[in-house]
């Protein structure tokens, strides 16, 4: 445990370990040789080699190039002085080209490699022992191509690697940010439907109870209606809630319906609901009626019924709802004069139309006119099929 914290992270005593571990072995099989046989015994050029042999390996990471050089011309040099192969210099000139194709591109790889290469075959031939012809070098430069395409391969793999490792990091980052995405819309949804629930029904109760103080205390008899209207629409704004917060709660459950409520098939219920409050509404309905796409169906209820609202806090009691079945969708059009001040794009009605309309890949448009009426005007994409 503690050698193996005292080499981590130090890839230099790491290899001084490994280089002092080869020259034992060496050691220990020129003995055993010497032992069987008779061969001539170590000089100062053995001694040398096996010094720059030590210390190539043990500086190869540090200085990979450098290293590979030295024991490239060590090899040469004991050649020249011994007329042999030095096995360890050999060795040493292997380990330095693996680590210095770890390390580098694989053009200055190969480009160092064969700078050796030809440094090596040019000793051998300068060195009077062979002639230009030579196959002496084959061995030598055979054993440090390996290396160097051994550690070219590991290279690439470690490149490969890092790169799938990236793409995985990316990957992932783009999901978060997809989900952080959906969550903000499903956020926005929500909201949305919260907002036209809460905001028509306030309304309505909101009226409702102003019309009852009004009449309690000179018409008595007609106060009943009016909390009648006031407990219709509350009950039904605790419905709607109530619905809303039952599809959160079985969003982990995969048979859970998470379709939204069918919009304009409550049209009658929600014009009842507007003239009790009030709002006269005169509805014009062109075109063949049919089936709608759930999102646009949905994105038509919430729009008119947030124009019908808007018409009763701000108009004088009368609208005109027109709706029109086109063959690329529906058209619709809710128009009331504004009795109080109410500018284009005020609140969150407004805005809240503008994105359930563009949720449903539809346009939205909303202004008043010098005379004082104001129009909100949206296109929701339906087209028939065999059409689009």
């Amino acid at each position: 445990m503690i050698l193996g914290r005292w080499f981590a992270g130090r890839p230099v005593r790491t290899d001084a370990l490994i280089a002092v571990a080869l020259v034992i072995v060496t050691a220990f099989a020129y003995t055993a040789r010497a032992s069987r046989t008779d061969i001539p015994s170590l000089n100062w050029a053995d001694v040398a080699g096996v010094a720059v042999a030590t210390i190539a390996m043990t500086v190869r990471r540090r200085w990979p190039r450098e290293a590979l050089v030295a024991t490239t011309c060590a090899i040469i040099a004991h050649s020249w002085t011994n007329a042999d192969r030095h096995p360890l210099l050999i060795l040493a000139a292997g380990m330095c080209s693996y680590t210095m194709a770890t390390r580098s591109t694989r053009r200055e790889t190969w480009l160092f490699f064969t700078g050796c290469a030809v440094a090596l075959y040019l000793g051998d031939v300068l060195s009077g022992r062979y002639p230009v012809l030579t196959a002496a070098t084959i061995p030598v430069v055979t054993f440090i191509g390996m290396a160097t395409a051994f550690g070219d391969a590991t290279r690439n793999r470690h490149a490969y690697l890092a790169e799938v490792e990236e793409r995985a990091r990316r990957a992932e980052q783009t999901r978060e940010e997809e989900a952080r995405s959906r969550v903000i819309q499903e956020r926005l949804r929500i909201a949305r439907e919260l907002h036209d629930v809460v905001a028509h029904h306030i309304a309505v109760i909101n009226v409702q109870a102003g019309a009852a103080s009004h009449l309690l205390d000179r018409r008595p008899d007609q106060v009943r209606p009016a909390l009648d209207h006031i407990r219709h629409a509350g009950d039904t704004v605790l419905k709607e809630l109530a619905a809303i917060v039952g599809v959160l709660r079985q969003s982990d459950d995969p048979e859970a319906g998470t379709e939204p409520t069918r919009g304009l098939a409550r049209l009658p219920e929600l014009l009842d609901a507007v003239a009790a409050a009030g709002l006269k509404v005169a509805f014009e309905r062109a075109g063949a009626e049919r089936e709608l796409p759930a999102v646009v169906d949905l994105a038509a209820y919430r729009i008119i019924q947030e124009s019908l609202t808007n018409a009763h806090k701000h108009g004088d009691g009368h609208a005109r709802l027109t709706m029109t079945y086109t063959r690329e969708g529906i058209r619709i059009d809710v128009v009331n004069t504004v009795t109080d001040h109410h500018r284009e794009g005020d609140g969150y009605g407004l805005i809240g139309m503008r994105e359930r309309a563009a949720a449903a890949d539809g346009t939205l448009h909303a202004r008043a006119d010098d005379q004082g009426r104001f129009t909100v005007h949206a296109e929701l994409p339906a087209p028939i099929e065999g059409q689009r």
